[in-house]
């Protein structure tokens, strides 16, 4: 099985645990505490996985590696998640709770279309191979 398309299986797995979590929580409300604690965390993970994003990407172009470029991706999709707690804790914090698992639905909506433009980044690589 080619690199890429185990990458792209993971990418779907993290869109499908998101989106079991978020209906979870629609379902099971859950109190967040500790609100900026987890603001500050989802931060320093967006920056750390961007970065890593923007590596991974640059260096799958530039070898024309569409395994690397896919992982670029899933390093992307990390930081979306990132952001996505950012977002919930600020939300939370105003006094909007129901907010929080509601934007878990909209990153699993981006997790599911990274997943998809991975996945025909490695098929047309995979096709070019041919």
């Amino acid at each position: 099985m080619n690199a890429g398309y185990f990458v792209v299986a993971t990418i779907f797995t993290s869109a499908c645990v998101a989106g079991v979590e978020a209906i979870n929580r629609l379902v099971h409300p859950q109190a967040l505490t500790h609100l900026l604690a987890l603001a500050l965390a989802g931060a320093v993970g967006f920056i750390g996985n961007e970065v890593a994003a923007q590596i991974r990407l640059r260096a799958g172009r530039r070898l024309d590696s569409a395994a690397l470029v896919a992982d670029g991706n899933h390093a992307r999709v990390d930081g979306f998640v990132s952001l996505a707690v950012v977002a919930s804790a600020a939300v939370v914090a105003i006094g909007l709770p129901i907010a929080d698992p509601l934007i878990g639905l909209g990153i699993t909506l981006v997790i599911l279309r990274i997943t998809w433009q991975s996945f025909v980044t490695i098929r047309a690589d995979r096709a070019h191979d041919s």
